[in-house]
């Protein structure tokens, strides 16, 4: 591990910060409900209900209550939990609930995503620091055309964020220190774990994540090293334009 301080490496939470989960999700689900005679159900409520299901599935592995599941796992569980409520447990076979899950792996970025991140990659190392699994973040890597160096996360550390381990075995294999490292999110709370363990910041403002009503991480809550509108101002502020010779 070097001891430079000069920033290698960028990190990204993804599931809202890199990608727009709550639209890709319900555009998904709503073409799949015309397709299949269910255009009455409310998918947008499913969406937002599979998602208030996201931190508490995954709190029962934190906490030791279950063994290491993956994320595709515990979100197949949630769903199942979920169609009763909304009329749809006995209207889908069990390769459509498979199909349903697999919406996760066709998510797309935000529009500033792709050119953000293409300008961030000719100066930094890029991969995800998520909680989604190893196939899910290589899924969407296809997808969504995301420029990871490598991926990093969850599965890798078998634990998931905040939980410490998720941070510091991205820097240890990484090979940097610290300092060298940034995590760039949409989530004050990411950000926080991460400068706890001496890592750069940027927040990154996704103020719709959760639709119009949303009621957090509208703002940066703590002087994090950088606190930008989109990936394309956070390039602009990594990579300037090289200067111009008179």
């Amino acid at each position: 591990m070097t001891a430079s301080g000069e920033l290698r490496a960028l990190v990204f939470d993804v599931f809202g910060t890199v990608v727009d989960w709550r639209s890709s999700l319900i555009r998904q689900l709503e073409a799949f409900g015309a397709e299949h005679g269910l255009g009455e159900a409310d998918w947008a409520g499913l969406v937002d209900a599979w998602r208030g299901r996201y931190k508490p599935s995954m709190e029962k592995v934190r906490d030791g209550r279950r063994p290491w599941t993956v994320l595709d796992e515990l979100h197949r569980e949630s769903l199942l939990t979920l169609l009763p409520d909304f009329d749809l447990e006995l209207r889908l076979s069990e390769p459509e609930v498979d199909w349903m899950v697999q919406a996760w792996h066709r998510l797309d970025p935000w529009p500033d995503v792709p050119p953000g991140l293409a300008r961030l990659h000719e100066s930094f190392l890029l991969a995800p620091l998520s909680n989604g699994n190893v196939a899910l973040m290589a899924n969407l890597k296809r997808h969504a055309g995301l420029p990871w160096d490598c991926i990093l996360g969850a599965e890798v550390a078998r634990h998931y964020k905040p939980d410490p381990e998720v941070y510091l075995t991205g820097l240890e294999l990484l090979r940097l220190a610290p300092a060298q490292v940034m995590l760039v999110a949409a989530h004050n709370y990411d950000l926080a774990e991460a400068r706890r363990h001496g890592m750069k910041t940027a927040f990154v403002h996704r103020p719709t994540e959760y639709g119009p009503g949303q009621t957090t991480d509208l703002k940066a809550e703590a002087d994090w090293d950088f606190v930008v509108r989109d990936m394309e101002e956070l390039a602009e502020r990594l990579c300037p334009p090289p200067a111009v010779s008179s």
